[in-house]
């Protein structure tokens, strides 16, 4: 089910793509290269890409493992869902007021400042090095996936998860720059609401997880704030060991 929304997120999600990465996916220094050549270049720097995902799974993944070990997944998943939320009307309601990329700003411009040294090289390493500061760009689609991340509630399953969500991307990313000129800007807008919806629809099945209704799949039954069975059993071996100590004095 996990693996299964990842690709879903990918897939519909990568046509926001178009409009976010595609001015750097079209402007890579792949210089005039074999078409082949070209070809591996585009490959190298989605490698680096989705090798930042995994990054991304990974540290998400281990919160994730901490939330549920001391009991607080089911708020955490009720978190998650209100911020994606609330990330889609914020914007909606103060648009033109508040300007929220300004508190992203300063991080990103010094990925804007690193990124004009990278395109002056045409290397494979500089291409990699691209595709790993790409993922790391302001991104809402990124971030919904980091949230499903999270609440895989596993290190492993978050490292897999982000892989899937990068992969699912990878159709419309290796041809963006044929998409990018058949597209419209119509079109394009139309996507992204239907990214704005899958976003409200996710954080609506995150609350309900989080809630524990005890809706089959939707919503499980769980006790809330519970903590991890695996650390009421080292409590209790330990209490056991203690006794037979004090037993054997």
């Amino acid at each position: 089910m996990y693996y299964y929304t990842a690709l879903m997120i990918g897939l519909i999600g990568s046509l926001h793509c178009i409009g976010m990465c595609g001015p750097i996916a079209i402007t890579l220094p792949l210089g005039h290269k074999s078409r082949w050549r070209r070809t591996f270049g585009i490959l190298t720097y989605n490698a680096g890409r989705i090798f930042t995902y995994g990054i991304l799974g990974a540290l998400f993944g281990l919160l994730g493992q901490g939330i549920e070990m001391v009991g607080l997944q089911q708020w955490a998943s009720i978190l998650i869902g209100v911020i994606m939320i609330l990330s889609v009307i914020f914007p909606a309601l103060f648009r033109g007021k508040i300007k929220f990329e300004r508190f992203l700003f300063g991080f990103t411009g010094k990925q804007i400042s690193i990124f004009r040294k990278l395109f002056a090289i045409s290397t494979l390493q500089s291409l990699f090095l691209i595709g790993l500061l790409n993922g790391l760009l302001p991104c809402g689609l990124v971030y919904v996936a980091v949230a499903g991340a999270l609440d895989t509630n596993n290190i492993f399953n978050g490292i897999v998860f982000m892989l899937i969500f990068g992969f699912g991307t990878l159709p419309v990313m290796l041809t963006i720059p044929l998409i990018g000129n058949i597209i419209g800007t119509g079109i394009r807008k139309r996507f992204k609401y239907l990214l704005l919806t899958i976003v409200v629809i996710l954080g609506v099945l995150f609350i309900l997880r989080g809630l524990a209704l005890g809706i089959p799949y939707l919503s499980p039954q769980q006790n809330m704030l519970k903590p991890h069975k695996k650390i009421i059993m080292r409590n209790n071996k330990d209490q056991e060991m203690e006794n037979t100590m004090i037993l054997r004095n």
